[in-house]
């Protein structure tokens, strides 16, 4: 862009602080504002030099985007404040706490003709689009197998509100992988759900066994949990978060009827020679290609205000796919607690992952 973005952030917790750093790095952008109520977070801003307001009426007339970094429950009102003030929105995952929510705020931007981009930011790694275009090599898609199973420290439970219903790795946590899931092998049509809280003992779930099908017919199985120590997870995969260990492990296997893949190193498993390829010829390994190690964040966020000033973009999380993860996201909450199998267009509008 010729002229930076004037972008205001709203809310300054943990991804807000990375959202912060980011737009800070970012020649695309000018922060405005950041947006924060409470009082002693917005008194630490200022003395960084930041200019740090009380709620989105302070943020100046001159802000045209923002970026909501909110609690989950917060994200539909402050995207509505938010586009209420002609604002383009980029507005963390996931885009809403239920689908009626997700509905309102698609809807609204459509009807004032404004930006809605969901920050599924892991879309923006190179690695990440290659395997999509890679698993036509494959063959046909028959199934995938992860783990998501970084063990979080004791003390990120000292925080009240992750100890409620609502705050467990699948809400916290799946959406992510649902979103890839997509990516790679379309939306899931249905899942079933088995859920613990055996290992830390809260009300809300650690540890989740989830067993997907897909529309094209290929099965998928996910293990995800934030009690049980490992190597498998993206953000160990990846080395994305600096708060996170890295490991360099694949954590996602992918079969097809011509071989398989490792996610996300793309490690490909392929027809070592002529005719069939079956059990009783061994498979040849495919090393994987190199790639640029980037800062998602910061590639969504330039992206963003390129995708503001040209409007197409092919890598950015639209509506539509954010409403999508959250659905299957809700569904693998409802069928856990359930105990059923539940397919896409049964969650209720106003389900957020907990019966009453």
């Amino acid at each position: 862009m010729s002229v930076p973005l004037p972008l205001c952030i709203i809310g300054a917790g943990a991804i807000g602080r990375r959202h912060i750093e980011v737009a800070n790095a970012s020649p695309a952008i000018r922060i405005t504002a950041i947006v924060e109520p409470d009082p002693a977070t917005r008194a630490t801003l200022t003395t960084e030099g930041l200019p740090a307001v009380a709620t989105i009426d302070d943020a100046p007339a001159e802000t045209r985007a923002c970026v909501i970094a909110t609690p989950t429950p917060d994200h539909c009102p402050s995207t509505l404040a938010a586009l209420a003030r002609g604002w383009a929105v980029l507005v963390e995952k996931p885009i809403a706490d239920t689908l009626d929510n997700a509905q309102l705020m698609t809807e609204t931007a459509a009807a004032k003709g404004l930006p809605l981009i969901v920050g599924h930011h892991r879309r923006c790694h190179p690695f990440v689009m290659a395997t999509r275009a890679a698993l036509p090599e494959i063959g046909q898609l028959v199934g995938l197998q992860g783990m998501w199973s970084p063990r979080k420290h004791d003390t990120y439970y000292d925080v009240p509100w992750r100890r409620l219903p609502g705050a467990g790795p699948l809400a916290t946590n799946l959406s992510h992988e649902i979103d890839l899931l997509n990516v790679f092998a379309g939306l899931p049509v249905e899942v079933t759900a088995l859920t613990s809280n055996a290992a830390r003992g809260h009300v809300i779930e650690d540890t989740a066994a989830l067993a997907f099908r897909f529309d094209s017919g290929a099965l998928g199985s996910f293990l995800i949990s934030d009690a049980g120590a490992s190597p498998w997870s993206f953000e160990a995969a990846s080395a994305e978060n600096p708060a996170i260990a890295a490991s360099g492990e694949d954590y996602i296997r992918i079969t097809g009827t011509l071989g398989a893949l490792s996610f996300p190193s793309l490690t490909r498993w392929g027809a070592s020679g002529p005719g069939e390829v079956e059990w009783s010829k061994p498979l040849k390994r495919f090393d994987p290609p190199g790639f640029d190690k980037v800062d998602p964040l910061l590639v969504q966020i330039d992206r963003f205000a390129a995708f503001l000033e040209t409007g197409a973009d092919d890598v950015l999380c639209q509506p539509r796919d954010g409403i999508a993860a959250l659905e299957m996201t809700l569904a693998t909450a409802l069928s856990g607690q359930t105990h059923r199998p539940v397919r896409r267009g049964e969650v209720p509008g106003d389900f957020t992952g907990v019966l009453t």
